[in-house]
């Protein structure tokens, strides 16, 4: 498949490019600094910010599907990466005719009846405001996405390590995982790759753990 990555040099999007050419996709990565990729022959590197799109909408075409993988490091303050940038994403995709996109967003935005009242406190009190600007942004990136015309998936991990495959990991469509805890990029990534062409993701919303 020819496959077009966001946010390629994060922990995940990097995991993606990597397992995704090793799996012999044809891999575009658009990204601010493309020496944070390497120089590997197989990839194809466009310099691009995803909030300025000019640069880089057109060469959405062609593709099978987009992967997006963004993210901000910034806890501190308010961010639009994730709703902007999937909004010029998609506006990409509408004029150049590519359909399937699946998308990062978070297990936090939630907190699922039954959670234990320590794991709810938690989620409550600490995670969700540790990340609330980050948190803010996703759920206005997910109404974005839900109101598109694109085939999309949007997937919720949790806390994501930097362990490698394991290939035990969980998903519930539209539904919620028993103790969630972490899941690895790695698997992450492979959950990705693996249901690109997986119809009966589109239009959901996957909660992805270990």
């Amino acid at each position: 498949m020819k496959l077009i990555v966001f946010g390629a040099t994060g922990g995940t999007g990097l995991q993606v490019v990597v397992r995704a050419l090793d799996a012999g996709h044809d891999v575009t990565a658009v990204v601010r600094d493309p020496a944070k990729l390497g120089g590997d022959t197989r990839l194809t590197v466009l310099r691009g910010d995803v909030l300025e799109p000019a640069s880089w909408w057109r060469d959405v075409g062609g593709h099978d599907a987009v992967l997006s993988c963004l993210g901000s490091r910034d806890r501190g303050h308010p961010t639009t990466v994730y709703s902007r940038g999937t909004a010029n994403i998609i506006g990409a995709m509408d004029g150049t005719g590519v359909r399937r996109l699946l998308c990062l967003s978070s297990a936090g935005l939630e907190i699922p009846r039954g959670t234990p009242l320590a794991q709810r406190l938690v989620t409550r009190f600490v995670i969700q405001r540790l990340y609330r600007y980050g948190y803010a942004d996703m759920a206005v990136m997910e109404r974005l996405v839900r109101a598109s015309a694109v085939d999309w998936t949007i997937i919720r991990p949790p806390m994501l390590t930097d362990g490698p495959a394991t290939g035990r990991r969980r998903a519930a469509i539209d539904g919620h995982l028993e103790g969630l805890r972490s899941v690895s990029r790695a698997d992450l990534a492979d959950y990705m790759l693996g249901h690109v062409g997986d119809r009966a993701t589109w239009g959901r919303t996957v909660e992805v753990g270990a």
